[in-house]
C-alpha cells in the first residue's frame, strides 16, 4: 500500500482526502490531522474552498487552545490543504466523501475520486443512510469502499459506524477499525441496510418528536428535556435535528420512508420548514433559534 501499512496497527494514513468542506468535511479532515495524518480537503470552488480554510484554521487554534494536541497551530497546518484540484487526491492513501446526501451526486463523485486514486488507495462515504453495495456499483475497486458514518459534532462524538456492502472486503473493514481507533473514536460495524444502525434509530426518534411539536404535545425544548434529562440523551432529538440540517433529516427519512414505509414518512411540519428555508444551526432558525 502507498504509505502507511494501515493494517500494521492503529498508525495514521500517510495522507487523507476530504472531499466536501462543509461541517462534517471539516470535522473529519480535523479529526485526521489532530491523528498525524497530511489532509487535503477537497472543496467546488474558491468560495467554498476559503470558507472551509477559515473553518478548518478555527477548528485547529481550538484544539491548541484548549491543550488537545501537543503539536503547535502553524505546524498542523502546514500539514493542512484545501483545494479546487481533483487530481491533489492523487497521492491519498484514504478519501472520505462527505458531500450533500444525494445518490447522484455521491455516485458521480465517487467515480471521480476513484479515477485519480492508486490501486492501493481506499475510498468510503460518510453517508447516513444510502446504500453502499449502491454506491460501489459503478467502481472499479468496490472491495476498497465501505461506509465511514461520523457524528455531527465530529471533535465531541465518540462513534463512527462502519458500514460493510455486499463487495467490500474483510481487509477494509479490518482497515476502517484501525482508523476509527486511531482518531480516538469507537466503531462499530453495520450491514447495508436502510438506514444502517444509527439513522434507522435516530430518525424514528427525531420524527416522533417532531409530530409531538405539531400535536402540541409539548415545546421543543420540554420534548428535549424529557429525553435529555429522563433517558440521558446527550442532546435533544429537536435541537440535533437542527444541529444535522432539517433537509438533511427530511431527505433521510424520504429514503427511508421509500425503502422501509410509513414509519418514516416525514412529518407535515418538517416539510414546510425546510420548504420555508429553516434548516436549523446553519440557517439560524429551526426548532430552536441559532444566532451565531
Amino acid at each position: 500500500m502507498n504509505g502507511v501499512d494501515l493494517l500494521a496497527g492503529a498508525t495514521a494514513p500517510a495522507a487523507v482526502g476530504v472531499v466536501g468542506g462543509g461541517r462534517m468535511g471539516v470535522g473529519i479532515a480535523h479529526a485526521f490531522l489532530l491523528a498525524g495524518a497530511r489532509v487535503q480537503i477537497l472543496e467546488r470552488d474558491d468560495r467554498a474552498a476559503a470558507h472551509a480554510e477559515q473553518a478548518l484554521a478555527s477548528a485547529v487554534r481550538q484544539s491548541v487552545t484548549r491543550g488537545t494536541t501537543e503539536r503547535g497551530e502553524a505546524e498542523l497546518l502546514a500539514d493542512s490543504a484545501v483545494t479546487i484540484d481533483i487530481t491533489a487526491l492523487a497521492d491519498a492513501n484514504l478519501v472520505v466523501e462527505a458531500v450533500p446526501e444525494d445518490l447522484a451526486l455521491k455516485t458521480d463523485m465517487l467515480q471521480r475520486i476513484e479515477a485519480v486514486l492508486a490501486p492501493s488507495a481506499w475510498l468510503t462515504s460518510n453517508t447516513s443512510s444510502l446504500s453502499i453495495t449502491l454506491l460501489a456499483a459503478p467502481l472499479r475497486r468496490p472491495e476498497r469502499f465501505l461506509g465511514l458514518h461520523f457524528f455531527n459534532p465530529v471533535p465531541s462524538s465518540t462513534l463512527v459506524e462502519i458500514v460493510q456492502g455486499e463487495r467490500t472486503s474483510e481487509a477494509a473493514v479490518d482497515a476502517a477499525r484501525n482508523w476509527v481507533h486511531m482518531i480516538g473514536k469507537n466503531p462499530i460495524v453495520v450491514q447495508d441496510f436502510p438506514g444502517f444502525a444509527s439513522s434507522r434509530l435516530g430518525v424514528v426518534i427525531a420524527l416522533e418528536a417532531i409530530r409531538m411539536l405539531e400535536d402540541g404535545v409539548a415545546t421543543a425544548a420540554d420534548i428535549d428535556t424529557a429525553m435529555v434529562q429522563g433517558y440521558k440523551f446527550p442532546v435533544g432529538p429537536l435541537r440535533l435535528t437542527d444541529m444535522v440540517g432539517l433537509d438533511v433529516r427530511l431527505g433521510i427519512a424520504e429514503y427511508l420512508h421509500g425503502t422501509l414505509g410509513e414509519r418514516f414518512a416525514p412529518p407535515p411540519l418538517l416539510i414546510e420548514m425546510v420548504a420555508a428555508g429553516k434548516l436549523g444551526r446553519k440557517s439560524g432558525e429551526g426548532f430552536f433559534s441559532w444566532p451565531d
